[in-house]
């Protein structure tokens, strides 16, 4: 097993992407804190790693609360004594729109969930990482970070913005053991968000829309991410910091 008595905390993991990278390091061994906002998402994840034979506990969390998180690391550390990897998946996005019609509303909570959770994860896990000689970090951005499509501007520079603090984070902290990278997945029609991201319903013409700029034919699934995850959570990639894995089928070449 690859991640075997790993300690991780993946945020936003009840549902799509989270749940499949939740699983799939579970699967190899991991030790994992599902956190999700929702609880009944949260605990049916976690019951269904139990039930495969997994070690996973649910853990309620907000990651735009500096206390949430707190809370969060906390718990982990109470559970198990460490930490190991933190993996910063939950994301939103306000409704694919022009630029000047998002809310303000929108554009704040936007860049508290994608953005300003990195900034309080690492507030709260870097000292643990310290302490305990090393540590690393997985931020889960987008391919919309690197190559922007109209409409979903204020997202695509949060998830640009992820991206940028990913490598300072790197820079920084390598003195320290600690990696960070980053993976960007692209579109996944499959996702609760799918709809926002298209601006309505992911009909069979934006699905053919979306899917003419993948080289490879395809939509990225739960898993592809999942297995970006499991390379960088192990040690594997041990000298690896700093890279964004952009797991796209060369939309972004």
């Amino acid at each position: 097993m690859r991640l075997k008595d790993k300690v991780i905390i993946v945020t936003g993991a009840g549902s799509g992407i989270g749940e499949g990278i939740v699983k799939r390091l579970a699967l190899e061994g991991a030790i994992v804190a599902v956190n999700d906002i929702d609880p009944d998402s949260g605990k049916r994840v976690m019951e269904e790693i139990l039930a495969a034979g997994g070690l996973a506990r649910y853990i309620q969390a907000d990651v735009t609360s500096d206390r949430s998180m707190a809370a969060l690391v906390r718990e982990t550390l109470e559970n198990w004594g460490r930490l190991d990897v933190m993996v910063n998946n939950a994301g939103w996005t306000h409704r694919n729109r022009p630029m000047l019609e998002v809310p303000e509303e929108e554009f704040d909570r936007c860049y508290a969930v994608n953005v300003k959770s990195i900034y309080l994860s690492a507030m709260h896990a870097v000292p643990v990482f310290r302490k305990q000689g090393g540590g690393a970090f997985i931020n889960i951005a987008s391919t919309a970070g690197v190559r922007p499509r109209p409409g979903l501007t204020w997202y695509n520079g949060s998830k640009a913005a992820v991206i940028g603090t990913s490598k300072s984070m790197a820079a920084e902290l390598g003195p320290d053991n600690i990696r960070v990278n980053c993976i960007n997945p692209v579109f996944n029609p499959d996702t609760g968000l799918s709809a926002e991201f298209a601006g309505g319903e992911v009909n069979e013409e934006r699905r053919a829309s979306f899917l003419a700029s993948i080289p490879l034919g395809r939509f990225s699934t739960a898993l592809d991410v999942a297995n970006a995850a499991l390379y960088l959570a192990s040690d594997e990639a041990a000298f690896v910091s700093g890279v964004c894995i952009e797991v796209d089928g060369a939309r972004c070449v």
